[in-house]
């Protein structure tokens, strides 16, 4: 089938899988997709084969820096892989193209598909990169943390990045209000959330009136996680509630490791990185969703907790905490506050076992978190562009 010469042509390109296919998928559902390029080995559900490009030996080395090296030291390295990858993505774009990305992948893209007629859209999965950087900077001194927040290389390629960028695709209004403060017009910025599978996230049946009163994470554990207020706020609350259950997931960065040993005496259960399946049995499983992360573009651990029927625990700061009605679906608590994360946490659990005076309903909107919901932003955003 021919392409429809009248309808915008978008390559997207992210090295690997990420929230970018919501973005690709809905462009050829739309016919505007016109390349979707991948370091990858295979390409992903909806997007044709004959419109996917792959760079697997790029995937493959990262894979192996990951699997090698210490958690920030294998992410350095794929940081480091990301100019290759923009040369090769460079080499398939046509005139008039426009490219959608992420913070600091296609810099060389970004610039020719500009000089070419065409304009560049960013999935801004964090904050601007000004203020990621000072707020973790600010975090890993208070910690006396070694490790820069990210990478100098990433940190400034995603800097630079900016001056290049056409449109701000914002999943929060955290991130939304960071472009602003950095000079980027309201104008050209879209809010757009992220979408959640609610075909695996979904509400338990019923809970197990035996089950201990059990709190879940289920990312990973950093400085930018909070994951010291976190730990100090489980240890307070496990002081209050013995026989509180615990649930993480060990996926430890080395910016928190001499921090998480000094919480020996938390029992907790410990569980790999999981498939979406089992991920949403481990959330059924528990009582309250606590992350009390300093940065986030939107916490999809957040949202596949509320499409699990969780009450959550948030911080403005992690983007879901737009979805957030407190004392319905949730509350929201500052950051570095594990103080009032326990204070709400003890609400919560009064609230779930049925001892509040608003019995134990918990209730989120759910058509905000739809596949639906996320075209339709995304559909009226590129309607007034083109």
């Amino acid at each position: 089938m021919k392409a429809d010469r009248s309808k915008p042509s978008f390559v997207v390109a992210v090295p690997f899988r990420s929230v970018c296919d919501q973005h690709a998928r809905f462009l050829e559902e739309q016919g505007m997709l016109r390349l979707y390029a991948t370091w990858n080995r295979r390409g992903t559900a909806g997007i044709p084969g004959e419109k996917t490009k792959l760079f697997p030996i790029l995937g493959l080395l990262s894979y192996v820096a990951a699997r090698t090296l210490s958690p920030y030291y294998g992410e350095a390295f794929r940081f480091a892989l990301h100019p290759l990858y923009d040369r090769w993505v460079r080499s398939l774009l046509k005139p008039g193209d426009h490219i959608l990305s992420s913070y600091g992948y296609t810099n060389d893209c970004f610039r020719w598909a500009r000089q070419q007629g065409g304009m560049t859209f960013l999935d801004a999965g964090n904050s601007h990169p000004s203020q990621f950087w000072k707020i973790m900077s600010e975090e890993h001194q208070r910690w006396g943390c070694t490790y820069p927040p990210v990478s100098h290389v990433h940190y400034r390629r995603s800097l630079a990045m900016m001056k290049e960028v056409d449109w701000v695709m914002a999943p929060s209004s955290f991130v939304e209000d960071s472009f602003v403060q950095n000079g980027f017009s309201a104008k050209k910025i879209a809010r757009i959330p992220y979408a959640t599978d609610l075909n695996v996230f979904q509400v338990a049946e019923k809970r197990t009136p035996d089950r201990p009163f059990t709190v879940i994470n289920t990312g990973g554990l950093s400085l930018r996680k909070g994951t010291p207020y976190l730990l100090e706020a489980l240890r307070i609350l496990k002081r209050q509630v013995p026989e509180l259950r615990i649930l993480l997931t060990r996926q430890i960065s080395d910016s928190i490791r001499p921090i998480l040993a000094r919480y020996s005496d938390l029992t907790i259960e410990w569980s790999s990185t999981l498939p979406q399946q089992q991920l949403a049995k481990r959330l059924q499983s528990a009582d309250l969703f606590i992350l009390p992360s300093l940065e986030e573009g939107m916490a999809r651990t957040a949202l596949e907790a509320m499409a699990c029927g969780l009450p959550v625990i948030l911080t403005p700061n992690t983007g879901s905490s737009d979805l957030v009605e407190e004392g319905i679906n949730g509350s929201i608590v500052p950051i570095r506050s594990p103080e009032e994360i326990v204070d709400k946490a003890l609400f919560w659990r009064e609230r779930i076992l049925g001892r509040g005076t608003q019995g134990n309903s918990i209730h989120t909107d759910l058509s905000k978190l739809v596949y639906p919901h996320f075209s339709q932003r995304f559909g009226a955003f590129l309607k007034k562009i083109f």
